[in-house]
């Protein structure tokens, strides 16, 4: 996965992904300030970047969304309200959504370290409910940190479901 760099809105630098590189894999999940299915999803994000941070996984937040309410203020404001401590980065020449394929928020990206950087482990939906999180029955991607973690296979996923990133 070739480098990247987008500004983190809560606090206007610069994030690249090789500043991860010391890291045993990046999750980077495009998401929305207004989507009801990223809405539905932050508890469980929220959750899974506390797990996980302190086990080598960075927790990365791209909004590609060019929504007046998906403006870098308005993600800002998103972000501090929501009270995730990860990075939220602006991407609204849409770029490295163009470069990952993504095309709807919430869509998952498990990044996998190696020596040239870093290469797309696990793509797609979070787990199999989204609206409702006491119903999940599949983790996806708490199912696919754990198998990159423990040198595993990737496990096979669903496809994401939520709102069209436009372009």
């Amino acid at each position: 996965m070739k480098d990247f760099s987008l500004t983190d809105v809560r606090n206007g630098e610069v994030v690249n992904l090789s500043d991860f590189n010391s890291k045993k894999g990046v999750v980077i999940l495009f998401t929305s300030n207004v989507c009801p299915y990223s809405v539905y999803y932050e508890g469980r994000i929220t959750q899974l970047a506390a797990d996980y941070t302190t086990k080598g996984i960075q927790f990365i937040l791209i909004n590609s969304h060019k929504e007046p309410k998906e403006s870098s203020d308005e993600m800002a404001n998103k972000v501090s309200t929501w009270g995730i401590n990860v990075p939220y980065l602006a991407d609204k020449d849409q770029q490295v959504m163009k470069r990952f394929g993504a095309r709807k928020s919430p869509e998952v990206f498990l990044l996998k370290s190696n020596n040239s950087g870093f290469s797309v482990f696990y793509k797609g939906a979070i787990d199999n409910n989204p609206q409702v999180a006491s119903d999940v029955k599949e983790q996806y991607i708490k199912e696919n940190i754990n198998a990159l973690l423990s040198g595993q296979s990737p496990v096979p996923g669903g496809r994401p479901v939520g709102c069209i990133i436009k372009g």
